[in-house]
């Protein structure tokens, strides 16, 4: 027989799920996945094995599969990637749904891979079985994802594991779940799509309603004042927004999530408005503005000051790609469906034509924001900031946190005081004025002299939650953003009831040598159930907990700890030794217990006073 007959006849390589699994990831730049590893998903880590000995997928082994899921949702945020979290059947997928639940209501991009029993054995009592003839761990992910399935013929695979990475990535965004039984994992397949078309199925639409934008420039042409509601999903739009906001002059607020996004030293900037936020901003959007955008936000509870009527009355134009988002805001005056960058840009040039800027570099101010007055935040309890007194204050550790991190720190606040205490009063040591470039001779003497980097989509400077809400996500969290990017540093501000929780997630970051400060505030006590009962008058019950030596914990896992009791020692840390060393430290800070956090909306929430706020 001739050879070239010979070699038409060779089988084409054909690989198994799993190994194909492996490859579309490689494709995309995931280069972790974050799970724990079991016998129903053990084709997938040999998958992964030979892509990591190539410099492809390695697999990050958590403690917890809810830790996994925490740590994709980081890796996610950090990288602008879909993040990937894999669990074995039974117990493995359910611990992973606080996480994956976290991910769908903050609107975060995840694959989620959880194992099955062979299917011959579906229905006849298999051990850890979790499809529809067991616990079904598949209805369980039916309303935490976008998009979730059982893969129960190998010709599903691929077309399954496209669409679930098309829903993962595209408007709104969020978790998606496959559930592969074993034998399918190592079964192999023949591939009919093109890697390189993986890329072009996943990309967002940068559609935008044009009839629905030309309203908009009729609003803004007839505003006398207007301010901007900048929401968590604007990170990829912020150069434009900026821009624009400089453009017209807007005073602007963030909502908690977004205030990692902007410059908190912005000569325009009001605060925080929502969960712990500012009464600057609330003042922003009253007095005489007759116009308030609400950009890239749920508008939820945390979000919108409990629902303020600050921002959900007829003054408001929300501009959001997300319907889900849109439809929270009926009563406004008007709505803008559309790719954020896009509407922005288009924005921007549209008011650029109308008012070209002068020949100095400056855009002049148009008629809505002209003569806007400066003003400072309203913090709560400024003079905490440079209190003296041991235990230390929360206010004065958050300064102290501001001020000895370089720009390039990454800070993750878990949920809880923790956030309250971040959201009002920490700030970024940074002169970098996230999205605010402008063009001519004046940049220079605006944008400082700190070193510029591009952030990505959702990516900023602090990460916090505003919607579905667990305790301990930060520590997790923190752990895969600095998977993400390992040449920045991680500081991870948590409680000690979350890191009760979750602490052992902290090992994931000494295997792997991250470079994450774990900050636990040590006050013995679930803080926001303590404070909340105090400002509620209810019982003084259930709140408690022990005295534990976190830094000792922290150094039997051999694992640097330091403890902290009053502003002296936080001055005696060696930080720049801290920041060298490759894998995590421990900040056992005792604070004050005695200091309520700025958490008034959630009381006033609570006791049922937040619509009509």
């Amino acid at each position: 027989m001739p050879a070239d007959t010979l070699l038409s006849t060779k089988p084409a390589y054909r690989p198994t799920a799993a190994e194909l699994i492996v490859e579309y990831l490689e494709t995309l730049g995931i280069d972790q996945v974050f799970g724990v590893p079991g016998g129903a998903i053990e084709p997938l880590y040999n998958a992964m094995a030979v892509s990591m000995r190539r410099g492809g997928v390695r697999p990050v082994v958590a403690r917890h599969e809810a830790g996994a899921a925490f740590m994709a949702d980081g890796y996610a945020r950090e990288t602008g990637r879909v993040g990937v979290c894999c669990a074995t059947s039974g117990p493995g997928a359910t611990n992973l749904i606080t996480g994956v639940a976290c991910a769908f209501d903050n609107g975060v991009p995840m694959l989620v891979i959880t194992g099955q029993p062979t299917l011959p054995v579906f229905g006849r009592g298999a051990l850890q079985e979790s499809a529809c003839t067991g616990v079904n761990t598949l209805g369980m992910f039916e309303h935490c994802t976008r998009y979730n399935t059982l893969v129960s013929h190998i010709d599903q695979l691929e077309t399954k594991l496209v669409q679930a990475l098309m829903r993962a990535t595209q408007s709104p965004p969020g978790p998606v779940h496959l559930s592969i039984p074993l034998d399918l994992l190592r079964q192999p397949l023949s591939p009919r799509l093109r890697a390189a078309d993986l890329p072009v199925l996943m990309r967002r639409s940068q559609a935008v309603d044009s009839h629905q934008l030309a309203q908009l420039l009729d609003e803004l042409s007839r505003a006398r004042r207007l301010a901007v509601l900048v929401g968590g999903s604007c990170g990829e739009a912020m150069p434009a927004l900026m821009r624009f906001i400089e453009l017209t002059g807007a005073s602007f607020v963030s909502t908690p999530d977004a205030k990692g996004l902007i410059n908190p030293h912005h000569p325009q900037y009001r605060g925080v408005l929502g969960f712990a936020g500012h009464d600057s901003a609330q003042a922003a959007l009253r007095g005489d503005t007759d116009l308030v955008l609400a950009v890239g936000t749920p508008l939820s509870e945390w979000t919108s000051a409990a629902w303020s009527d600050a921002v959900l009355n007829h003054r408001l134009v929300h501009v959001d790609d997300n319907d889900d988002h849109l439809r929270r805001s009926p009563m406004a005056r008007g709505h803008v469906k559309g790719h954020l960058r896009s509407v922005f840009e288009r924005l921007v040039q549209a008011l650029q034509a109308q008012a070209p800027h002068a020949d100095d570099g400056h855009w002049p101010l148009l008629q809505t924001g002209a003569g806007l007055p400066p003003t400072g935040l309203s913090l709560r309890a400024p003079e905490q900031l440079h209190s003296e007194a041991t235990p230390i204050k929360p206010q004065r550790l958050m300064n102290e946190l501001s001020r000895r991190l370089p720009p390039t720190t990454r800070f993750v606040a878990d949920a809880g005081n923790a956030t309250a205490w971040v959201v009002h009063y920490l700030e970024a040591r940074n002169n970098r004025r996230l999205g605010l470039v402008r063009q001519g001779p004046a940049a220079h003497a605006t944008a400082g002299t700190a070193p510029t980097e591009r952030r990505r989509d959702r990516a900023g400077w602090l990460r916090v939650l505003t919607e579905f809400a667990p305790m301990g996500w930060a520590i997790g969290a923190a752990v895969g953003i600095a998977s993400g990017q390992p040449a920045c540093p991680v500081v991870c501000i948590t409680g000690d009831g979350s890191y009760l929780m979750n602490g052992q997630e902290i090992t994931v970051a000494a295997q792997q040598g991250l470079t994450v400060i774990f900050v636990v505030l040590n006050d013995s006590a679930l803080g926001m159930v303590k404070h909340g009962q105090r400002l509620a008058g209810a019982e003084q019950v259930a709140f408690e907990l022990p005295d534990v030596n976190y830094a000792a914990l922290a150094e039997a896992m051999g694992i640097p700890g330091v403890v902290i009791h009053g502003p002296d020692d936080f001055e005696r840390l060696d930080m720049d030794e801290i920041l060298q060393r490759q894998g995590p430290t421990l900040l056992d800070v005792h604070i004050d217990p005695e200091e309520v956090p700025p958490m008034g909306l959630r009381m006033q929430t609570l006791e049922g006073r937040g619509a009509s706020a």
